[in-house]
């Protein structure tokens, strides 16, 4: 549609040109030369008030006044139409990526843009996980749009905004908004539309994470206090490092990675022990932790350890390995 647009403009404005090329040279007679009457339409059109080229009879001036109505007329139509377009073309998107958004199910919500919230996004395309962004800045959406994440381009403080990005049927929450006051708020809201998804909000002052609990969250994640420990332990045991690396936004190289998978959806460790898995042997992977139904943890486990339907295991080893045991989920 812009296409054809941006054409029959081009025409009109051609056409305008060479119209009033020719009315001022057949009005100005034989003082006036081709290149005179182009001078002076453009003049006429672009409104930057230069004098005459030539003095102008009634009929002249005449004829320079319906070109500037028809050029000031036509400019101020074009704008006009393809602001129109583009609305248009910005509603279509907006409504494209609704009904994406409401087809998902069992998706992460990331409320918040942020350096974070694009930490986390970057995450969870590499590991070709479902997500959806709430993002309210303009700038940001960008960004978003560019890289081809899913969002909603609104208030993540409003429940409507928070049910267009299917939040309802989310299997989790991350709260990464710029203030406390905010992330208090959207978590309240979360919860409060949906009972059962994990949420996890970001905190920058120690007290407001009891409040972040008691409004909804299941975990609170102060950065600085995360960062600080961090630092501290690589001050301390600086070898640690170097035995064991996280992925970070620079993209350093990645030892491991971590997993966290329900047995239900398995039937390769359903009603199995640790040891009968063979985990270790087959993919190279290790069982560090085992969640019960009460969300109680059993911490490396032994290998006679049985596991049932009703528990979660914490899986460590390599992207490649890890996805390679995801791929077999469903195999005997």
């Amino acid at each position: 549609m812009f296409k054809v647009q941006r054409f029959t403009f081009l025409i009109y404005f051609i056409a305008l040109i060479t119209i009033g090329s020719v009315g001022f040279y057949v009005i100005g007679g034989d003082e006036w030369s081709i290149i005179d009457s182009i001078y002076m339409t453009i003049l006429s059109l672009s409104t930057v008030g230069f004098g005459e080229v030539h003095p102008l009879n009634e009929i002249g001036k005449l004829w320079a006044i319906l070109l500037i109505i028809f050029g000031v007329s036509g400019f101020a139509y074009i704008v006009y139409e393809l602001g129109s377009e583009l609305i248009q073309l910005n509603t279509y998107r907006s409504r494209t990526m609704r009904k994406k958004i409401s087809k998902l199910q069992s998706h992460y919500v990331i409320c918040g843009y942020g350096r974070m919230g694009a930490i986390i996004a970057s995450e969870f395309q590499k590991k070709n996980i479902s997500f959806v962004i709430i993002e309210i800045n303009d700038s940001k959406i960008i960004d978003i749009q560019e890289n081809g994440y899913n969002h909603i381009h609104g208030d993540a403080t409003l429940d409507e905004t928070l049910i267009n990005a299917g939040i309802i049927d989310s299997k989790g929450i991350v709260v990464v908004l710029d203030n406390d006051q905010d992330n208090l708020f959207v978590t309240m809201s979360a919860r409060n539309l949906n009972q059962d998804s994990y949420i996890i909000s970001r905190c920058s002052k120690q007290d407001t994470g009891n409040k972040l609990k008691r409004a909804g969250a299941n975990k609170v994640v102060n950065p600085y206090i995360t960062g600080g420990h961090r630092m501290a332990e690589l001050l301390i045991s600086p070898n640690i490092d170097d035995i064991v690396t996280i992925e970070s936004p620079d993209n350093i190289s990645v030892d491991f990675s971590i997993e966290e998978v329900s047995v239900k959806n398995f039937n390769i460790l359903n009603n199995k022990t640790i040891n009968e898995l063979n985990i270790r042997e087959k993919y190279n992977l290790s069982i560090v932790a085992i969640i019960n139904k009460d969300r109680s943890k059993q911490l490396n486990p032994g290998p006679d350890v049985m596991l049932s339907s009703n528990q979660k295991v914490i899986l460590i080893g390599t992207l490649d390995n890890l996805q390679s045991f995801l791929l077999d989920r469903n195999d005997a």
